[in-house]
């Protein structure tokens, strides 16, 4: 090398490794390296073998991290914050104060503003079960049940609003973009038939509840864990092989794109959105037989149609019970999660299509509560005289509850997120148990408040799974349905 070349050389290394130039240099450099760091942790979280969709999904899950008592879940939802004080929750309180304000909170201003005197109740409550618990009268088939379940008085919500409130509920969070509690068990536990769906959405006839799809998405999750929209109302669509195609067509066709899909597959291995179309297209091939099969219900024996009401006269409870034997049916078929929605969103006029009786409150429920009534409770004496109830675990479900004033001005209720009721039966729970309670006028969680997170984390603790452990690293942080909270309601555990 010419000397002049040499000294330029030399000079422009000493200016490199100039003190000013290394310090410049270094936040350059540990941020590229914080990015490798992640990007690695990333993609091997994308191409772990859980992330990976297989024949056998189960081969590749977290797996139970304790013997579980309960194999599948039904989660029954009543969108629209079904009135704790007028369904589960007896205020004897507000039955001698009706009428008076509610005490240090007589200009109180909730969701839709001002709000009225103490209203009880339009219906009695009577002592229901061996337990004796107070029950409203106005769900006398469900007051059957009462001996089986384990109420939670004291829950409290995040939110007002029935669309976070909903997905709160639903997921652990009151934004958009996380995984609902049936992706999160599809994730943990895989299926137990590979020719139907692990987690399967069953939405009412009246529509999807607030906030739609959010309510049952994968989240953050690898795509194939979102639920699939079955009803009765709504048959799986273009499961049907065409009419000039042959059984042996169909199948070599299949097999000639099972072998591209995995040469694409291994070239893109941190695509779940390509592994979950994938999954799907699998999956549809199969159901192409099981889906029918289990939509079928003309096999059911009369007494079992008439004990879900069927073919009620009432077309909304008529639709609602098929529904609830469709779910019965995939639960018996291998589904790990089924998400049952009994009512819709919010239409213009309140208490319509869902719960939200903000001023007519004993004309919606006189519409609601028999629709929801006799099949809900028909579903679970199904469950138990098949002996699923033994390792089915049933949630019910609400976004939050209602004021136990009137709104100024109505004779509905307005929204309390701060105090209600949801309740569990089956598999591991103790029935004929209250746990928690609001206070006296059933305003706020005032003996044990009880999160979202906590009733997961029990829910799960179920399901065999330590909450803690079921987690997915996204975004910097180990994510999970009870974020970064939760406790066992022991008390509520057989």
């Amino acid at each position: 090398m010419p000397r002049s070349n040499y000294s330029r050389t030399v000079a422009s290394l000493d200016t490199l490794l100039s003190r000013r130039s290394l310090l410049s240099s270094v936040p350059t450099a540990m941020t590229g390296m914080g990015l490798v760091h992640l990007l690695s942790r990333e993609l091997a979280a994308a191409t772990a073998p859980s992330a990976r969709p297989s024949r056998n999904h189960a081969a590749h899950q977290l797996g139970a991290h304790y013997e579980p008592k309960a194999k599948r879940v039904l989660q029954v939802f009543c969108p629209g914050a079904a009135s704790h004080i007028d369904l589960w929750e007896h205020k004897p309180e507000l039955e001698k104060r009706h009428g008076q304000p509610l005490p240090g909170e007589e200009n109180f201003v909730s969701f839709q503003g001002k709000n009225g005197a103490l209203m009880q109740s339009p219906w009695k409550f009577k002592p229901a079960g061996r337990c004796g618990k107070m029950f409203t009268t106005r769900l006398p088939f469900m007051a059957q049940h009462v001996d089986d379940i384990a109420f939670v008085h004291s829950m409290q919500s995040k939110s007002n609003t029935h669309g976070p409130g909903c997905i709160f509920m639903n997921t652990g969070h009151d934004i958009e973009g996380f995984p609902a509690a049936g992706a999160w068990l599809s994730y943990a536990l895989g299926s137990s038939n590979d020719n139907l769906p692990t987690f399967v959405a069953i939405p009412d006839i009246r529509g999807e509840p607030p906030n739609g799809k959010a309510n049952w998405s994968n989240g953050f999750l690898p795509a194939r864990h979102q639920a699939i929209v079955m009803a009765a109302h709504q048959p799986v669509r273009n499961l049907q092989r065409p009419a000039d195609v042959s059984k042996g067509e169909e199948a070599d066709t299949r097999s000639f794109l099972d072998a591209l899909n995995e040469r694409h597959a291994e070239a893109h291995p941190g695509n779940s959105d390509l592994h979950a179309r994938m999954a799907a297209y699998e999956l549809a091939a199969r159901m192409q037989l099981s889906a029918p099969e289990v939509m079928d219900i003309s096999g059911e024996s009369e007494a079992t149609k008439s004990m879900y009401g069927i073919d009620d006269p009432n077309k909304l409870k008529a639709a609602y019970a098929r529904n609830c034997l469709l779910a019965r049916r995939l639960l018996e078929r291998g589904v790990r999660y089924v998400n049952l929605y009994c009512a819709s969103r919010a239409s213009g006029v309140d208490g319509l299509l869902n719960w939200d009786a903000h001023k007519t409150l004993k004309a919606d429920y006189d519409r609601h509560c028999p629709i929801f009534d006799q099949p809900t409770a028909a579903l679970i004496a199904d469950l138990r005289q098949r002996g699923m109830l033994d390792d089915t675990l049933v949630l019910w479900t609400t976004e939050f509850g209602r004021m136990p004033t009137h709104q100024a001005g109505t004779a509905g209720r307005d929204h309390n997120p701060d105090g209600f009721t949801c309740w569990m039966l089956g598999a591991g729970v103790k029935g004929g148990t209250s746990y928690g309670a609001t206070d006296a006028f059933g305003r706020r969680a005032e003996v044990n408040p009880t999160t979202v997170w906590d009733f997961y984390a029990t829910a799960l603790h179920l399901l065999g799974l330590e909450h803690t452990r079921v987690t997915r690293y996204y975004n910097g942080l180990d994510r999970r349905l009870t974020d970064v909270h939760g406790n066992l309601i022991e008390e509520i555990l057989a």
